[in-house]
């Protein structure tokens, strides 16, 4: 079974106006974030705005990250639906692409008791071989993973990982005292990495790693070394990405990031918003800073 740590950039899904999805740029954000150091890929995570695209362009989005990242590091392919078969369907056909693992996020529309959300989780770790991280983002998602769900998941042979978006660190150091070595917990945006990594996580999935993929990876290195003034220093400096962001759209924030950086990723899909101009100088402001 795969060991995934480290630094995992939640990649945007760049879309034309027609709905396609800009190939050449995806393939060269995923190329440049490796050679940047980052130790794997998301694509379809929150910031791929998976709920707004279709089943064709989900699928060239993990095809197109799979190809162009040529097995240098792990693609672990957002798999998202209302449905449960409609999730099985997703994670079987990802496999066949050739993704190494699964992050499963849960749609609710109607509200969903512990036993059917654990079931949703378990179908999708049933279907295939590779492994499967867990995703939960309770301000989002209308139906969370209750830490006994969370607990009885980790003891499923295929997965290996939890990354939680709820803001509650104390929820993380409860997932991992609850369930030891059973699954890895990764830090997300709404957290404070350094301070996940100290307590026992081994690395982010987020968005921000998208435009700071260096500062990222040099961020877990210290944090990895337990050099953890030197730690704390970045992480005060990286902070201010997360403190823009959680003002405005996220996809909108990253997608304005890249483009300040020369990647054409285009808007976010409607009925999203792009940033402002004004929103979009936040974010300059912040880069230029960080360098």
């Amino acid at each position: 079974m795969a060991d995934f740590h480290g630094v995992f950039p939640y990649l945007v899904s760049p879309v034309d106006a027609d709905g396609n999805i800009r190939t050449a740029v995806l393939a060269k954000l995923c190329d440049d974030l490796i050679k940047a150091g980052v130790h794997g890929l998301t694509p379809l995570g929150s910031t791929g705005e998976f709920a707004y695209l279709d089943h064709e362009q989900r699928s060239a989005v993990v095809q197109t990250t799979i190809e162009a990242a040529r097995r240098r590091v792990p693609v672990i392919a957002g798999v998202a639906s209302t449905s449960t078969a409609d999730a099985v369907a997703q994670a079987k056909a990802y496999q066949q692409l050739g993704a190494d693992g699964i992050l499963a996020i849960l749609e609710a529309y109607f509200p969903l008791a512990d036993a059917q959300v654990e079931s949703y989780f378990r179908a999708i770790a049933d279907a295939v071989h590779i492994p499967v991280v867990m995703y939960t983002n309770p301000q989002f998602q209308r139906s969370d993973l209750s830490l006994d769900v969370i607990a009885r998941l980790a003891g499923h042979p295929r997965i290996v990982a939890i990354k939680d978006a709820s803001t509650n660190t104390g929820r993380l150091l409860s997932i991992i005292n609850r369930c030891g070595e059973a699954i890895d917990v990764f830090s997300a945006s709404a957290h404070i990495p350094a301070a996940v990594m100290l307590i026992g996580g081994v690395g982010w999935m987020a968005g921000p790693a998208c435009i700071v993929p260096r500062q990222s990876v040099a961020l877990y290195d210290l944090c990895k070394a337990q050099r953890w003034d030197e730690a704390m220093q970045l992480q005060r400096r990286l902070w201010r990405i997360n403190e823009a962001f959680a003002r405005y759209n996220l996809a909108a924030c990253i997608k304005a990031g890249l483009q300040i950086q020369g990647y054409d990723v285009g808007d976010p899909v409607p009925p999203q918003a792009a940033l402002t101009a004004d929103e979009r100088k936040v974010v300059e402001a912040v880069l230029r800073d960080l360098g």
